[in-house]
């Protein structure tokens, strides 16, 4: 496993699936700390290349070498949904902690207990909790959720521990497959702010334009089964191979020119004795000359959504309303108004309402008290995850439109689902061997097929590579509808929303500053749009002390750390005695009197270090009692 410099290398390896080959002699070199991107159409090998990597298949040829003992780290499925809150799952996920601090409690030998608590206080053991909390935190975890058991949470949020304790155990080299697609806004930033102070080697897979930006240094480019490594964040990759492709073109152009000049010669004297020769010299510039191939350029990405008629403003209007499940309200004392060429982003943090205030405009979910006006022919289309599982899995995309357009001809559904990016291939599969972002479009024709005035879409872009997102903001542009847009890509919003709704307290009111602003502000822990005190719901003040358990967790850690100083007090003053014996010093002796001593000088090493850690135990603890 070589490379002492710490270096991940990539070299010369090929790999087929099924005799498709995915990478053929490729090659790529990424230093140690580097923050990657790693891009390229989907399907193209992105995954298949994290698993080489990770060594769960076996390459064809070439190798990859990793740092020497370097840990590889990756999210692969969600947390079971176990009785262990989420703080002590995190926490278990640093193995090397988690042995140490058991070991901590048994060892005996004093050489190896000053190695522990060396260890202990480097990997710096005793923050481990609190790291651990604001990672938490980040990821959309108040201090209550994260002393609830994991079998409390959904897949979708066990998805999130997973990430939680991958990036709490530091692995030296991270590989993330687009965490962004289980994450809200704010838990995206969050991870973009993170990972850009994350202290080992990081490649992710994402298609979220404005991480990539932000996050990463590098693109590592997969195309056409081959490598190319990028300098620099995504927009400047995207310049460098415009250009390049740019160039390629121009001289396939002029290579073709040439060619063509060449073999009209050809053509016209080959039969002439005395221009024969000169004929056969051209023939053989012809034969010589290596072909420069044209850039693919791939079939356009397209959206085609439908017109609707214009109808008279507002097309949705709320008076006071209230909105929930039966129980206390979600929100209230809504007082909205939608027009038909709005475009609406909603911001707030998962579990504030954004979901609610959705179904409550598509209608799906009915006022618990207030007023709601609605425009007399009104269409609603919604798009949202859970309607994409709801796509009947043994059924075509033809079928599912056959039956809501059960009089139109195949000829003009095929058309529709061309203009959505399904050609005549993916038509007549059934859902279940569609792609994941295949899925996306079908469900995404589905709720705009009736032409609606409104378009509520929540998460669109999960599963659409960078293409897509782009043909998709071309589309939402070129609508004449209203939008309203629950997205964590914040390149998609800044494109296609002019208008902001911070959806927080209960409440929802007009967020003043633009997506940079709430970008600040939520990095910068202040509450956005901070609501005076009287607007505050009651819920929403934190507890002036911490909960019960983690104060007995602070006390119970803390007499650990009191006994570990005792059991060293007692071997120093148990060595001190010994090599307080003048025997230990007469002639032979000194091989025995080196042993104790540096017995002694290790356990005091230790003592030193397991004091440091009561200290802070001690500092915390007092930090918490306030």
């Amino acid at each position: 496993m070589g490379q002492g410099s710490g270096v991940l290398t990539i070299s010369d390896i090929s790999y087929s699936i099924e005799g498709v080959p995915l990478f053929e002699h490729a090659s790529a070199r990424i230093p140690a700390g580097h923050k990657v991107g790693l891009v390229g159409r989907n399907g193209t090998g992105k995954t298949t290349l994290f698993r080489l990597i990770r060594g769960e298949l076996a390459l064809e040829g070439g190798e990859i070498t990793l740092p020497a003992r370097a840990r590889i780290g990756g999210v692969a499925q969600e947390t079971p949904a176990s009785a262990i809150s989420l703080l002590d799952t995190v926490l278990a996920a640093d193995t090397e902690r988690a042995a140490l601090m058991a070991e901590a409690e048994t060892a005996t030998d004093p050489a190896r207990i000053a190695e522990v608590q060396t260890r202990l206080a480097d990997i710096d053991a005793w923050s481990a909790e609190g790291r651990a909390a604001a990672i938490l935190k980040g990821l959309g975890f108040d201090e209550a959720a994260q002393a609830r058991p994991c079998s409390d949470f959904s897949g979708g949020w066990r998805m999130r521990v997973a990430l939680a304790g991958v990036l709490f155990a530091r692995p030296e080299l991270l590989l993330l497959d687009e965490p962004t697609n289980y994450l809200d806004l704010e838990g995206a930033l969050w991870l973009e702010s993170y990972l850009q102070r994350y202290p080992h080697t990081v490649i992710i897979i994402s298609h979220d334009r404005g991480l990539l930006n932000r996050a990463v240094g590098g693109i590592l480019h997969l195309e056409h089964r081959k490598l190319t490594y990028y300098q620099g964040p995504y927009d400047q990759f995207a310049r460098q191979r415009a250009e390049a492709r740019a160039q390629q073109a121009a001289e396939a152009k002029k290579q073709e020119a040439r060619r063509a000049h060449l073999q009209k010669f050809v053509d016209r004297f080959r039969a002439q004795a005395n221009k024969a020769s000169q004929a056969q010299s051209r023939i053989k510039m012809l034969e010589r000359m290596q072909p420069i191939t044209a850039p693919e350029d791939a079939a356009r990405v397209v959206f085609t959504f439908p017109t609707p008629e214009a109808l008279s403003p507002p097309i949705i209007a709320t008076e006071d309303v209230a909105v929930g499940y039966g129980g206390p309200p979600v929100l209230s004392r809504l007082d909205l108004r939608i027009d038909q060429d709005d475009r609406i982003a909603l911001l707030g943090r998962n579990g504030e309402g954004k979901s609610t205030l959705s179904k409550l405009l598509a209608g799906k979910l009915d006022a618990a008290g207030g007023r709601i006006v609605r425009a007399a022919k009104l269409r609603v289309g919604y798009f949202a995850q859970h309607q994409i599982d709801e796509l009947r899995a043994g059924e075509t995309p033809l079928a599912h439109l056959q039956r809501l357009r059960p009089n139109e001809a195949p000829t003009k559904l095929r058309a529709r689902l061309a203009g959505f990016g399904l050609g005549a291939g993916q038509a007549g599969t059934v859902v279940e061997k569609l792609s994941g972002g295949q899925k996306s479009r079908l469900s995404l024709l589905i709720a705009t097929i009736d032409a609606p005035h409104l378009l509520i879409l929540d998460e669109p872009t999960n599963h659409l590579d960078i293409e897509s997102r782009e043909a998709l903001v071309e589309a939402l542009t070129a609508y004449s509808g209203a939008v309203i847009l629950v997205s964590h890509d914040m390149h998609l919003l800044s494109l296609v929303a002019d208008r902001l709704w911070l959806v927080k307290g209960g409440r929802v009111r007009p967020y003043e500053g633009d997506l940079e602003d709430y970008r600040r502000e939520l990095l910068a822990g202040e509450p956005p749009d901070k609501p005076r005190k009287s607007d505050r719901p009651k819920a929403a003040q934190p507890s002036a002390r911490p909960p019960r358990e983690r104060m007995q967790k602070l006390r119970a850690e803390l007499r650990k750390c009191e006994a570990r100083v005792a059991k060293l007090e007692e071997m120093r003053d148990t060595l001190a005695t010994k090599l307080a014996d003048p025997a230990l010093y007469e002639p032979g002796m000194q091989h025995q009197a080196e042993t104790w001593q540096k017995k002694y000088a290790e356990v005091m090493e230790g003592l030193d270090r397991a004091e440091e850690l009561w200290l802070r135990a001690q500092e915390e603890l007092e930090r918490a009692e306030g």
